[in-house]
């Protein structure tokens, strides 16, 4: 048995009250909910940010979303599995370890091997925005990968004090891969730790910067047209990407973000068009919650993208 998970914590609640499956070489499913509570923190305080306690918030709100999945569901057009045989279980939460606070990136790229390995979809509840980089490393054998990132930052440092896979050196991480070709940063705006040298670099590279003013402006099937088609795509959503009467609970809201519409079109375009790889939504802070309003939006999310990947015909034997 490869124990590369552990339960969730804190209240045993997986999410939607899906199958806990632990043990990944035994794994069978059509898609796999991991949560990574941990990223690579660049101060002491980090360690135990508000945002390693998102799994478990996201997986407690999610009976509150839904009485049963068998409902009609009018964002998808009918119920989420529309009466097909799909088989979604959650695996728990990658482990942290206090004697190796990155140790854990490891884990959390041999889980997702093994995740697509039994030919599961991974959706991941993070965690700061540091998790996808060990994410990115698992999908070397699915690329090339066109990498779809929903934030309002841009997340190209090379480093924080040194660190250099934290959470505002995703992108940057992502784009020195092989198997990442093409990249859309979609949701951009206000300011964050982006620096000038920091934005010419991602066009140096040749990533698609779309603002929130021009997604706006244009609208997401326009946007979706910039996308190539066919392609095998990467999903990263920052709670931070929506708008925060949409998703409040995040640590650097901006004003004027995407609405939950947007995101679930850009979501079902995505979907529809190519291959989604796998997933993730990061950067919930659960203390800054209301009403469990940020928690409940991302498990909508997650139930979307299951529910346009069946209908995509992604899980047909």
């Amino acid at each position: 048995m490869s124990k590369l998970t552990t339960a969730p914590r804190d209240v045993f609640q997986t999410f939607m009250n899906f199958p806990l499956v632990e043990d990944l070489d035994a794994l069978k499913a059509d898609v796999a909910i991991i949560g990574m509570p941990y990223g690579d923190p660049y101060t002491i305080d980090e360690l135990i940010n508000d945002q390693t306690n998102a799994p478990t918030a996201v997986r407690r709100a999610s009976k509150r979303i839904s009485q049963a999945l068998d409902r009609y569901d009018f964002d998808i057009g009918g119920p989420v599995f529309a009466g097909q045989d799909i088989k979604v279980v959650d695996v728990g939460d990658v482990p942290g370890n206090a004697a190796d606070h990155v140790g854990h990136y490891k884990l959390a790229e041999a889980a997702i091997r093994k995740i697509l390995a039994a030919g599961a979809l991974p959706i991941t509840i993070g965690g700061d925005h540091g998790i996808p980089i060990p994410i990115f490393r698992a999908l070397d054998g699915e690329g090339p990968i066109t990498l779809v990132q929903l934030d309002a930052h841009l997340d190209w440092r090379d480093n924080v004090n040194g660190v250099k896979e934290g959470y505002s050196s995703t992108i940057r991480r992502a784009s020195e891969m092989k198997h990442i070709d093409k990249i859309f940063q979609v949701g951009v705006r206000g300011q964050g730790s982006a620096r000038t040298e920091e934005v010419e670099a991602a066009r140096a590279y040749g990533a698609n910067i779309i603002t929130t003013n021009e997604w706006q402006d244009i609208g997401t099937a326009a946007l979706l047209k910039r996308i190539p088609d066919g392609g095998r795509y990467y999903l990263t959503i920052d709670a931070d990407g929506l708008d925060p009467s949409v998703m409040p609970a995040v640590e650097g809201p901006q004003p004027g973000g995407i609405t939950y519409r947007q995101t679930i079109e850009l979501i079902q375009g995505l979907v529809g068009k190519g291959r989604l790889v796998g997933m993730d939504i990061v950067e919930i802070a659960p203390a800054r919650d209301v009403n469990e309003i940020t928690s409940m939006t991302a498990g909508h999310i997650i139930l979307n993208v299951i529910g346009a990947a069946v209908r995509a015909g992604y899980f047909k034997r």
